[in-house]
């Protein structure tokens, strides 16, 4: 079963999502079977890259709220990290642009190293007192401390052109299915979940799509049932005339 999530660096309720999902993904009997694709959304596309600053006050512009109201809404979804195990700073964080990060995951997608690389950067990003916008070598040390190559990691940055269709591809393939917000969870292209819902929402949704998967059925000839006709097989290939 696949598992596809669609989430930005940027998103503070996609940090705590990962966690919860993969609370339940641990305690699901199948979870050696299940595939986790980390897709990309950028919650604000537009933004300039190298506009970077703090995120109280950005937040407090965007929603129209007092800054204290924002940082209120800091300190709550920090609780709710800690209630998860994760650290969280609520005072002092930055925001910018995340293209360039999405395109650094999509290179690590094809190292076989994505996960790693995501969870490193929301730590970074939410925990860690470096920034991790505007320094694309502080994002070459993550990628590093993840497994990659830092000079290929370093040439991907440098070049803007690579992995950016991939990252595009990623966000109209959201846009198609629904998606208007991030953490957004895919079980299998049958069903999905939008938000950092509690784990036990998870387990309840790994368990029936699992469940619920269409086995696969297969056509035959009606004249010849049970015939598996021109097949190769660990013994050898069908001859055609022989029986």
């Amino acid at each position: 079963m696949r598992v596809e999530v669609w989430s930005d660096i940027a998103c503070p309720w996609c940090y705590v999502g990962k966690a919860r999902f993969e609370k339940a993904l641990a305690a699901f009997p199948h979870r050696d079977e299940v595939e986790v694709v980390h897709r990309s959304f950028e919650l604000d596309p537009n933004f300039p890259k190298d506009d970077v600053g703090p995120v109280v006050p950005l937040i407090a512009r965007k929603y129209g709220i007092t800054e204290e109201q924002a940082q209120a809404n800091e300190r709550n979804i920090g609780a709710n990290a800690a209630a998860e195990g994760l650290e969280y700073r609520a005072e002092g964080r930055d925001h910018g642009n995340t293209f360039d990060m999405h395109r650094l995951l999509h290179f690590a997608g094809e190292r076989g190293r994505r996960d790693e690389l995501v969870s490193l950067l929301y730590r970074a990003n939410f925990a860690g007192e470096r920034s991790v916008f505007g320094d694309d070598a502080h994002l070459v040390e993550l990628a590093a401390a993840a497994g990659l190559d830092a000079d290929e990691a370093r040439a991907v940055l440098a070049d803007p052109d690579r992995y950016a269709d991939e990252v595009r591809a990623d966000e109209r393939e959201a846009a198609a299915l629904g998606a208007t917000g991030v953490p957004f969870f895919v079980l299998d292209r049958r069903y999905g979940i939008s938000g950092a819902q509690p784990a036990e929402v998870f387990a309840q949704a790994l368990a029936r799509a699992w469940d619920e998967r269409a086995p696969l059925k297969t056509i035959t000839d009606p004249a010849r049932p049970g015939d598996d006709a021109s097949v190769c097989g660990p013994d050898g290939c069908a001859v055609p005339g022989r029986s």
